[in-house]
């Protein structure tokens, strides 16, 4: 275990030199930076937290810290769900929120150049007034793309256009000794050497500090139009799914969620948009489909088959949902899954483990058994197109300690039945603090293995975002 110093007043003072009036230490620090949104993995205050604005700020910083082997954790907007940026070991807290400026773009290479600390709902914004778009649509539109890039953030369009991994061309980082480097260029592909700036992408922080990013972009689609298919019983839903993705249609998105959850967003938005009841047949699943092209003719002829192939396979009605008004209403209740979830419960955690799409069915009905044996409720909802189903665990009965010790109860033979199907651990919210255990407990020790020989390569120390991800 690496013995960390303290933050004293002289490396303070060094610190105010590098960013004046931009820095806070004691009381001073934004109770905020002590935790992400996930309050359920405890809340750790840093000695000090600098917000920065520049990449030259956040190399003297490291190199202070790095000298006097100070821990620092970097955070953006901090909507992480693991605890990936909560100082657990105090030190300093880097905050790249305001390093919030897009650069510049450069449409005929299709690229864009932006701040770590831009907002996804930003960049997607300015692009779309362009004429294109920055495909990646993880849940949290007010995350920065930094903290995107550094859990490697999935979200509802992976399934046809990727994940944030995929859309990114370079970026300029922060070793720990304070170095300043370049990983990855503009072009669209490569075959030089180690690709270092995937081993960036979804590192979490405990590699190096991401201050800049050039991101490719991609011509808006010029239609969208999406389809709700209730179902009387969830594995129906979910059995149409390897269907849907092997008949060619190509969806933006295909989402799977229970009645229960639904309920409980529309009555946080106080609005009931999905009907509850078809021909007298109780609903009791969703699959919500978005399809996109160049044009509503192209889009027709794809939205007759899959309406055709959803009633083959169980759908009780095919709703469409083809102007934005219908579209925004829809997928507002599916976007407020965990707001209405936070609103409501006292205390809650979460998994967002991946599997096959052929093993969605067997994984769910196994989670649904095995909360059987547990008093706490169980939402599961999901991205059925690549496998990344998210599993709450809720109560608003139980103390903490309780809650905790049930839920690492329920949570064991979940984890352990995701890697017997041959998924992973997590398909977009990283491992963090929150599931270092989990990881530890499931992924083979070779592996382990290497990627603490990674850490040393990068950070002999250990100085940068410590408890994270390994032991």
């Amino acid at each position: 275990m690496v013995e960390y110093n303290p933050v004293t007043p002289e490396i303070i003072n060094k610190l105010e030199i590098t960013a004046p009036g931009r820095v806070f230490a004691g009381e001073e620090v934004n109770p905020d930076y002590a935790r992400d949104e996930m309050p359920i993995y405890g809340v750790y205050m840093p000695e000090v937290s600098v917000d920065v604005l520049t990449t030259d700020e956040v190399s003297r910083i490291m190199k202070i810290c790095n000298d006097h082997c100070i821990p620092v954790t970097t955070r953006g907007a901090g909507t992480g769900l693991v605890g990936g940026c909560t100082p657990v070991f105090g030190g300093v807290v880097i905050c790249t929120k305001r390093m919030n400026k897009i650069l510049s773009y450069n449409l005929n290479n299709f690229t864009v150049t932006v701040q770590a600390g831009v907002l996804l709902s930003e960049l997607v914004e300015d692009a779309l007034q362009r004429g294109f778009l920055y495909a990646p649509d993880p849940g949290e539109k007010n995350a920065t793309l930094g903290g995107n890039v550094s859990t490697n953030a999935g979200g509802m369009r992976a399934v046809k256009y990727g994940a944030t991994r995929d859309y990114v061309r370079a970026m300029t980082v922060v070793l720990p000794d304070g170095t300043i480097t370049r990983f990855g260029s503009a072009v669209a592909k490569t075959s030089s050497g180690y690709s270092l700036k995937n081993l960036m992408i979804g590192s979490e922080g405990t590699l190096g500090i991401i201050t800049e990013l050039t991101l490719k972009l991609i011509p808006a689609p010029q239609a969208t139009v999406s389809l709700l298919a209730p179902f009387a019983h969830l594995p129906q839903s979910i059995a149409a799914v390897p269907k849907l993705l092997s008949s060619h249609l190509n969806p933006q998105a295909l989402e799977f969620f229970e009645k229960e959850i639904l309920v409980a967003s529309e009555e946080y938005l106080g609005k009931q948009v999905f009907p509850r009841i078809v021909e007298n047949v109780e609903v009791g699943a969703y699959l919500l489909l978005t399809f996109d092209g160049s044009s509503q003719d192209e889009l027709d002829p794809v939205i007759e088959r899959a309406a055709d192939l959803l009633t083959h396979h169980g759908a009780l009605d095919i709703l469409v949902a083809d102007t934005a008004p219908r579209l925004k209403e829809i997928w507002s209740a599916r976007s407020a899954f965990l707001e209405c979830i936070e609103a409501q419960t006292k205390l809650y955690d979460e998994c967002d483990v991946v599997v096959p799409v052929d093993k969605i069915a067997e994984y769910v009905a196994f989670v649904q058994e095995t909360a059987k044996g547990f008093d706490f409720s169980v939402k599961l909802f999901g991205h059925a197109g690549d496998g990344n189903i998210h599993i709450f665990t809720c109560s608003n009965d139980m103390e903490r300690d309780e809650f905790i010790s049930r839920t690492d109860a329920f949570f064991a033979p979940i984890y352990s039945k995701t890697i017997e199907l041959d998924g992973e651990i997590s398909g977009e919210h990283g491992i963090g603090f929150g599931k270092i255990r989990y990881f530890d407990e499931t992924v083979d020790k070779v592996i382990l293995s290497l990627m603490s020989g990674i850490k040393d390569v990068f950070d002999p120390k250990r100085i940068l975002n410590p408890g994270k991800i390994l032991k």
